[in-house]
C-alpha cells in the first residue's frame, strides 16, 4: 500500500474510508482544494489533463470512487447516496472543511446528492455533462439487461456499446487513442462493480426538485453533441439552479474535458478564478 510518507509526487495515495480503500492523487498547494469525480466506468485517471492545468496553482484531488480504478468496493450495497457519504467521509478525513468540487456524469449525480445534504462542505460546484432526472422505465430495464449479459458473457459487448454513445464523430474521427483508452478503461474495470453501479444508477432519487434549494455558485458544462445528457439535461440544471452559467462545448460528447481540454480548461479556469477572486 502507498502511504503518504512514500509519495513524494503526491499520486497514488490510498486511504480507509467505511469499509472501502480509496486511492487518490492529490497535488499542489491552496486554501480551498479542488476535488474531482469521475463518470461512470471510469477513474481518477480521466482527469489528468485538469489536475495537470490547475495544480501549479491549486491544491488538486482526484480519487477512484469505491469499485473502480484502485479503489475497493467494499461491502455496503451501492449507492449514489454511499458515493456521496463517501465523499463527505474522504474530505473529512483529508481535514477538508470546504472544497470546490467538480463532477462529471455520475460524479454530477454524487455531488448533487452530497451538495444538497452537506451544502456547507462546498465552496462552489462544477456539474459536467450530467443530469438530475432519474432513468427512465426504459433506461432502468436497460441496465438491468446490461447486468444480466455482463454476469453471462463479461464485459465485451458492454464496453463496445458504450463506446458508441461516449464521444462525438469529431472524437472518432481525430482522436482515435482517447476512444481505445477510455475502451480499455471499461474492460479493465471489476464487472462485479459495474454490475452493482449499474443497479445504483437505475435507482438514483429525481434531484430535480432540490435544484431550486442549491444557492452555490455552480458551472455547468455540456458537450454539444452528448447523447447521454444532452444539453437540454444541462440547461433545466442551469434553469433549476439560480446561481449557474452554462458553457457548452463544440465538438464534444459525452467526455467534453477529454474531448476538448483546452475549452474545458478555460471554461474551469475562469470559473475558478472568478470563485477565488470573491474572497
Amino acid at each position: 500500500m502507498t502511504t503518504k510518507m512514500d509519495v513524494i509526487s503526491g499520486s497514488e495515495i490510498n486511504i480507509k474510508i467505511g469499509d472501502a480503500t480509496i486511492c487518490y492523487d492529490d497535488f499542489g498547494t491552496s486554501e480551498i482544494p479542488i476535488i474531482f469525480i469521475h463518470g461512470f466506468p471510469f477513474n481518477k485517471e480521466t482527469w489528468q489533463p485538469q489536475v495537470e492545468f490547475l495544480r501549479a496553482r491549486h491544491r488538486v484531488i482526484a480519487y477512484d470512487i469505491r469499485g473502480f480504478g484502485k479503489s475497493t468496493s467494499g461491502k455496503e450495497e451501492s449507492s449514489i447516496g454511499l458515493f456521496a457519504d463517501d465523499l463527505i467521509d474522504f474530505m473529512d478525513a483529508l481535514q477538508i472543511k470546504k472544497a470546490i468540487v467538480c463532477g462529471l456524469s455520475m460524479g454530477g449525480y454524487i455531488l448533487l446528492n452530497a451538495a444538497h445534504r452537506y451544502p456547507e462542505r462546498f465552496e462552489v460546484l462544477v456539474l459536467c455533462d450530467t443530469q438530475c432526472n432519474p432513468d427512465t422505465a426504459e433506461g432502468r430495464e436497460k441496465r438491468f439487461d446490461s447486468i444480466k449479459k455482463i454476469e453471462a458473457e463479461g464485459l465485451g459487448d458492454y464496453a463496445d456499446a458504450s463506446v458508441k454513445n461516449l464521444f462525438c464523430k469529431n472524437t472518432f474521427d481525430t482522436n482515435k487513442k482517447l476512444v481505445s483508452d477510455i475502451h480499455e478503461t471499461i474492460l479493465t474495470t471489476s464487472p462485479s462493480a459495474i454490475s452493482a453501479t449499474l443497479s445504483a444508477l437505475a435507482n438514483r432519487s429525481d434531484t430535480c426538485p432540490i435544484l431550486s434549494e442549491i444557492s452555490l455558485m455552480t458551472l455547468i458544462i455540456c458537450g454539444k453533441e452528448d447523447v447521454i445528457t444532452p444539453p437540454a439535461k444541462a440547461e433545466i440544471l442551469n434553469t433549476g439552479i439560480k446561481n449557474s452559467s452554462l458553457v457548452i462545448i463544440e465538438e464534444a460528447g459525452h467526455l467534453s474535458n477529454l474531448e476538448q481540454v483546452d475549452e474545458f480548461n478555460h471554461a474551469l479556469g475562469k470559473f475558478i478564478t472568478k470563485t477565488l477572486n470573491r474572497f
